[in-house]
């Protein structure tokens, strides 16, 4: 009888491996090390429960997700091209690892901190003393430096890389119907099925492809990805929220440098982290979104007064209010409102560089690429006759997807909104 390991998912449903086989058995032991269990405790979306409730899922889930779409991308592609059965591995491994190296809080400890989450995602693999490594070794001493190549598109790309990293890949196809589930938004679906089916591979160039009763299906994923950064990744409480908690970690690490941190220690992971100090993959395990919120319940009553409130608004909800400026376009224009709503704050007696800040998101749902650049990237159809044709030159819809959706913010504590708002009437 066959041993076998089942996962219910709320996207894919059933996720099942099969222990009797060497790939499968692999994957399940990568679930269980520290390293990959750390996701459990790194939420996919940050702070977007603060407008979205559910939105509570973590990268664990995620990365469980991307795994089964990869499955599910093989398994479609073997239609139209032999599987290398190392290739498979390598492929379904990378894309089961890719977010490894997350810090908490989705993206916005890594830019204070400045710890790359590719970099350590390649630190963890490679390092003799995770666990990941030590199981990828076990199968084969080369297993890890492979599965950081794929990762980086070396040797060369291919479309196991693709699978990975590009405009149709397993990562972003898991997250728009992951995202777009949990948060009840309902702008992020799309018919993940049809799209599979009409995945191809491009024999001369080796690359990811769609055939042509496909189109629609790319049409409906490109407009899922344009609403889901409208309506969620870009949705104002959530940046002001994101955006609080940056500064919360800034005026942490400025505390830090000065050595007048109250808490956690010196040797503390948060502490290394914040000063950017290079971490073991054991220190780099324990930091975590509860690691954070621990410092954040902790130095709400910190003597730090600008530390102190932003905490305190971060955990109780107290939340910038936002002025938009999206409307306005001229660079000057902008540049002279970001002074007015500045002064107006200082006038009113707060701190601009902490009671204020200017949020401009930006997110283009299809590329086209520049002649300079590679074309590879495109999403390539192929037509009836066989041809390769850039989706641009097919899809009416490419002209609006390739314009980038931007938005313009100034977000404010609530004390010196209704002046920041007056100040910038007049712009």
């Amino acid at each position: 009888m066959t041993t076998e390991k089942i996962i219910r998912d709320p996207v894919h449903d059933v996720i099942a491996f099969r222990l009797d086989d060497p790939t499968e058995s692999l994957l399940f032991g990568l679930l269980n090390t520290e390293e990959f269990q750390r996701l459990r405790r790194i939420r996919q979306l940050g702070m977007a429960s603060l407008a979205y409730p559910g939105a509570d899922h973590s990268r664990y889930s995620h990365s469980l997700g991307v795994m089964q779409t990869a499955r599910l991308i093989l398994g479609q592609l073997r239609h139209f091209t032999p599987i290398d059965p190392e290739s498979q591995t390598l492929c379904l491994v990378g894309s089961l690892l890719h977010d490894l190296g997350h810090g908490p809080f989705s993206h916005v400890f890594e830019r204070v901190s400045g710890l790359s989450h590719e970099q350590l995602t390649t630190q963890i693999i490679q390092d003799p003393s995770s666990q990941v490594h030590q199981l990828l070794r076990q199968r084969d001493a080369m297993l890890p430096a492979r599965v950081a190549d794929l990762m980086n598109g070396r040797p060369e790309r291919s479309f196991y890389s693709d699978i990975l990293c590009g405009q149709l890949d397993a990562d972003r196809f898991d997250y728009l119907l992951r995202d777009n589930l949990m948060t009840g938004s309902r702008y992020g679906g799309f018919d993940l099925q049809w799209l599979l089916h009409a995945l191809m591979v491009d024999g001369p160039t080796n690359r990811l492809a769609v055939r042509w009763k496909g189109v629609s299906a790319v049409e409906a994923y490109l407009q899922s990805r344009y609403h889901m950064y409208r309506n969620v990744y870009f949705h104002k409480v959530v940046r002001s929220a994101e955006g609080m908690v940056k500064l919360a970690l800034q005026r942490a690490k400025r505390l830090a440098v000065q050595d007048r941190l109250e808490w956690p220690a010196r040797e503390h992971v948060v502490h290394r982290a914040l000063l950017s100090q290079r971490l073991s993959v054991e220190e780099f395990t324990e930091l975590d979104d509860v690691s954070i919120l621990h410092c954040f319940k902790i130095w709400k009553d910190s003597s730090d007064v600008v530390l102190a409130g932003l905490c305190r608004g971060l955990l109780h909800r107290r939340l910038y209010k936002t002025v938009d400026l999206t409307a306005i376009e001229d660079p000057q224009r902008i540049e002279s409102a970001l002074e007015k709503a500045a002064d107006a704050v200082t006038k009113a007696g707060g701190d601009a560089a902490y009671d204020l800040f200017f949020d401009q998101p930006a997110d283009t749902p299809y590329e086209t690429r520049r002649p300079a650049d590679s074309a590879e990237d495109d999403i390539l159809v192929g037509d009836p006759a066989g041809r390769l044709i850039p989706f641009g030159a097919i899809s009416p819809l490419s002209a609006a997807l390739n314009r980038q959706l931007t938005f313009r913010r100034l977000h404010v504590a609530e004390p010196f909104r209704d002046g920041v708002l007056q100040a910038v009437r007049s712009v």
